[in-house]
């Protein structure tokens, strides 16, 4: 017998929103999967965080169908928002409080929270769980923000450019807890300006510009990454070459078969390359 999936859970269907007569999202269409890691990528003043904002419910649409969770944010009572996880840019006004008593008193607002020992531990805070607020640096002040955004065991998970402020290490920590968290069964949407970081994470992308999606799929096929040229490289008795080619396992045959060649690589366009080409960022 098969299984029925279960409903996306996020549906956007010519969602709108204008400022002062500009549109910021103009008739957007988007859908994620349930348990899905998805990313929204874009410049800024694109409609990310516009958009980030309608889907949490804070902020009012002009036109569009949204449903996130099954609901409608702009009428979605406290139980909806109890199901959501949130990580915006900015951060709460906590500097009074420890780590440990800035997580303990947003988990009161939850029927069912993590303790808030582990999360303090799950964002690498411990050794600073005693420490106010006030007196953390930049990143592990982001890295409250998280854990105020997962305490709650969300269904679904917003991340507006959760990393900004992090070292290389703690991101590669925090893309960890990504990974445990969907592992868990949990949603997630994010917002990043790292393309590493939507490469390594994202299930699927999309590409926002103008108010719109320019592109949608898989890290690896967004934008047509898949069917580009390759560039062929290899060194052989004439020096260091290159040549592009839609076929590399064909070209690569063809030069062994010619003689000896070290130094052999295919590469395609990276997701950066391609993330330019598609906000119009090359022209």
């Amino acid at each position: 017998m098969t299984s029925t999936p279960p409903p996306p859970a996020i549906r956007l269907r010519g969602l709108r929103k204008a400022y002062g007569g500009r549109e910021a999202v103009a008739g957007l269409d988007l859908t994620v999967a349930s348990g899905e890691v998805f990313a929204l990528l874009g410049p800024n003043g694109a409609g990310k965080t516009t958009t980030v904002e309608i889907l949490e419910g804070y902020r009012r649409r002009d036109g569009g169908d949204v449903a996130v969770l099954g609901e409608d944010p702009g009428t979605a009572g406290r139980g909806w928002r109890a199901r959501l996880g949130i990580v915006a840019q900015s951060a709460h006004d906590l500097g009074d409080l420890t780590v440990t008593e800035a997580v303990r008193h947003f988990a009161t607002c939850y029927p069912n929270p993590r303790p808030v020992g582990q999360v303090v531990e799950l964002v690498g805070l411990t050794g600073k769980a005693k420490a106010r607020v006030r007196t953390l640096s930049g990143g592990q002040r982001r890295r409250l923000d998280v854990a105020i955004g997962i305490v709650g065991r969300p269904e679904l998970l917003f991340l507006d450019e959760p990393t900004t402020g992090f070292d290389p290490e703690a991101r590669r920590q925090f893309w960890d807890l990504i990974r445990l968290l969907n592992a868990e069964g949990t949603t997630i949407l994010l917002t990043t300006h790292y393309l590493d970081e939507a490469e390594v994470l994202a299930d699927r992308l999309a590409v926002i510009a103008g108010g719109r999606i320019v592109a949608e799929g898989t890290p690896a096929t967004v934008g047509g990454r898949e069917t580009q040229l390759a560039t062929v490289a290899w060194t052989d008795a004439t020096g260091r070459r290159t040549e592009q080619t839609a076929d590399p396992a064909a070209l690569i045959t063809a030069l062994t078969a010619a003689g000896p060649v070290a130094d052999l690589s295919v590469t395609r366009p990276s997701l950066e390359q391609t993330y330019l080409t598609l906000i119009g960022a090359d022209r």
